[in-house]
This record gives structure tokens, sequence and C-alpha cells, in this order.
């Protein structure tokens, strides 16, 4: 009786247990890539280029870019999309994304990122709570992961100040599809001043 009621316990607590070291790995692993950009901005004997693609190769790996572009656009108008099309927006997406991502850097002056907390809502879902802090001010950045089966925990959106990414694209994007074509999209996308994303300012 005492063993059935072991084993009872140990299949309601296996779950939690496995959702609790897959927090810990995504935040160990946040921590790390934080920690690896915050160095490479604050060497001084990096040039900017050299930089720049060290912080590439650095977060690149976590990121679903392709989930990403997918989401930014929506459903109805990724269904409405050619193969090609599509293979040339997500190219276009994720320049511009890491583009987006390398001009906010550019405003670094030597803050300092916490990670505040993990939080799990889905058993294929994490959140990474974290926050920008300077002197006089913290600014709250959100990083969702989902569960790739082949390649594990990645990102597919940021939300910063409570404002998403992928939902801002998606409403710049929607804006000029309801009125023009898709090719009208895709020159939009080659002229990296024509959208933005939240930057928390």
């Amino acid at each position: 009786m005492k063993s059935m009621l072991g084993l009872l316990l140990v299949l309601f607590f296996l779950p939690f247990a496995a959702l609790a070291d897959e927090r810990t790995e995504v935040k160990k692993t946040m921590t790390n890539k934080i920690e690896v950009v915050l160095q490479l901005l604050r060497d001084p004997n990096l040039d900017k280029a050299t930089r720049n693609q060290k912080i590439l190769n650095t977060v690149n790996p976590i990121f679903d870019f392709k989930l990403m572009a997918h989401l930014s656009l929506g459903q109805k108008y990724w269904k409405q999309f050619s193969a090609a099309q599509k293979k040339e927006f997500s190219t276009l997406f994720v320049k511009r994304l890491q583009e987006s991502y390398l001009e906010k850097l550019d405003l670094y002056t030597d803050e300092d990122v916490t990670i505040d907390a993990v939080k799990q809502s889905k058993a294929n879902r994490i959140e990474i709570v974290s926050h920008l802090v300077t002197k006089d001010d913290k600014k709250e950045m959100i990083y969702k992961f989902h569960r790739d089966k082949k390649k594990g925990w990645m990102v597919y959106d940021v939300e910063i100040l409570g404002v998403s990414i992928v939902q801002t694209y998606r409403s710049q994007f929607a804006g000029v599809l309801k009125t023009g074509s898709v090719e009208a999209l895709l020159k939009k996308l080659q002229n990296s001043g024509q959208f933005n994303v939240p930057d928390g300012q």
C-alpha cells in the first residue's frame, strides 16, 4: 500500500519537476546570452562591425525567425503569399529585425539587465521577465519562448513595456496589405526605415 502511494506521489509530482527543470534550463540559456552580449557591448577593443556580428552569432540560435515572420503577417495574409514570396518576405523580415535590434544596442550606455521571473503558462510556453536597469529607471522586457520539436526552446516574440514586437509588425504589415500588394510590402521591407518596433522610449 505504501509503495503504491509512493508511486502515485512520484507520478503526480514528476510533471511539475520536469516543468521546473525546463524553466531553469531556459533561464540559464537566457542569462548566458545576456551576459555575452553585455560583455561584447562593453569591450572597447571591438570595432562596431565585429561586435555586431558576434552579437548576432550569440542571439540568433535562440530566435525562431521563421515563426516570427509567419506570426507577423498573420495566417490570413500568410496563406495569400506564394512559396517564393514567403521566402523573400522571411529573409527581408529577419534582416529588418536584426537591423532594428542592433540599432537599439547602439543606444547602450552601460545599463544592466536582470532576469526577475520565469513563467510557464502552458507545457510548451515559457516567458522570461527581464528588466533593463538604469540609474533612474527600469524597463520591462518579456521574452516569449515556445518549444520547437527539433531545436528546443526558442524565442517567438518579445514584449517591451507591454508592446509586442510581433503584433507591432503585424499591424504595420496589415496596413500596407489592406491597400497595397504583396510586392509593395516587400519593396517597403527592402527600405529598412519603413517599419519600426517598440523601443521603450
